[in-house]
């Protein structure tokens, strides 16, 4: 998916260093300080605004953020479907332009506009090394996921500024990308890039369960690569009609009964809903996959039975989150493949209206509710 013709700067990891003990650097950097404390389940926000100095540790880079949009995963942890800690910062999708660096990354980065890897990674651990899934590192840190008493307590995307460490690979944004246009990137689109990559090459008919911004992306991301026909269930019908926006033909998800049992070659579930997956198991064909993405969350119980995949030879695949060479590509897609991404995500609201862009979110009008600081 990535193209010859981009001109997308790469800026590696720097070597990670144990920040709990290595010195900051010299010079430190004030900012006014705004974030979005989380306090709790379904709680107000609140506004925490100050002015501090930042001062860096060896590989890290404070940003400025520009732009972050709610992610599903924020809804979980606000609904109290996911554990979080509190108070906290959350947010994990978003971009934003570089402030300052520390020792061990090039000067060159400041001003630049960037997205950046969702996780910290060691680089050392198995998983980084040996395994490709570096997301799942011995010590991983996940950003939008921490405690205030965190190094700086600019961990999380809500908030004006975020530290990022120095296991985080971070990728410039050409000008050409809006900001809209690119803020799910690190989370929705790098991760729909992670799924597809498990689609078998050859797969001529594919069905996507959930029109959401997986979905959306998924579709795009399989037509792009050739996939002759691609099918998205969802059960709110005006989901499906964006979906063909983006290269998909639709079906409400209660109407799935239409299609002849082995219809498919690859099933991918990106719905979040467990009881999808007896039906995209009976859609499958012979020796066909199914990539199960969607389900992050305690409610995911399968009723399945044993048989059905041992005699339908059924491949199947779980994927969570992404590699940095996934975030790569996301921004090399954006880049050379036109879509009206612009139908994704909604006007900004302020910041310190965080509490009514959670509520926004309820309504489905958008499949990402952007937030700006002041």
């Amino acid at each position: 998916m990535s193209s010859d013709n981009t001109t997308i700067s790469r800026v590696e990891p720097a070597p990670r260093s144990d920040t709990s003990s290595a010195a900051p650097h010299d010079a430190a950097t004030r900012i006014d300080r705004e974030r979005m404390l989380f306090q709790g389940v379904e709680q107000p926000f609140v506004h925490d605004r100050a002015a501090v100095d930042v001062a860096l540790h060896a590989g890290e880079v404070l940003v400025r953020i520009d732009l972050a949009t709610i992610c599903g995963s924020d809804a979980h942890t606000f609904h109290g479907r996911r554990p979080g800690l509190v108070p906290s910062v959350l947010g994990h999708e978003a971009v934003g332009t570089v402030v300052a660096v520390g020792d061990d990354r090039p000067r060159s980065l400041v001003g630049r506009r960037v997205t950046w890897t969702l996780v910290d990674t060691c680089g050392r651990c198995r998983p980084c090394t040996e395994w490709g899934i570096p997301q799942k590192c011995e010590s991983l840190f996940k950003y939008g996921h921490a405690g205030l008493d965190d190094t700086h307590g600019l961990d999380g995307c809500f908030a004006s500024h975020i530290v990022l460490r120095a296991g985080t690979t971070v990728v410039e944004v050409p000008d050409a990308l809006a900001d809209s246009t690119v803020v799910p990137a690190n989370c929705a689109l790098a991760t729909m890039v992670a799924v597809v990559e498990k689609v078998p090459a050859g797969a001529d008919r594919v069905l996507i369960q959930g029109a959401g911004l997986l979905g959306i992306y998924g579709a795009a991301l399989l037509r792009s690569r050739g996939v002759r026909e691609v099918w998205i269930s969802d059960a709110v019908a005006s989901r499906l009609d964006l979906a063909a926006e983006f290269g998909a033909h639709g079906v409400l998800a209660r109407e799935t009964e239409r299609f002849a049992d082995h219809s498919f070659d690859a099933v991918i579930e990106v719905a979040g809903v467990a009881k999808v997956v007896h039906d995209g198991i009976r859609l499958l064909r012979p020796g066909g996959t199914y990539v199960l993405a969607g389900l992050v969350h305690p409610d995911s119980l399968l009723d399945i039975k044993g048989v059905d995949l041992i005699a339908g030879c059924i491949t199947m695949v779980g994927v969570h989150n992404y590699a940095a060479r996934h975030l790569r590509e996301a921004v090399d897609f954006l880049t050379v493949h036109e879509y009206p991404w612009e139908l994704l995500v909604s006007p900004p609201l302020p910041l310190a209206r965080l509490d009514d862009a959670f509520a926004e979110t309820n309504t489905r009008d958008w499949l990402r509710v952007a937030v700006r600081p002041d």
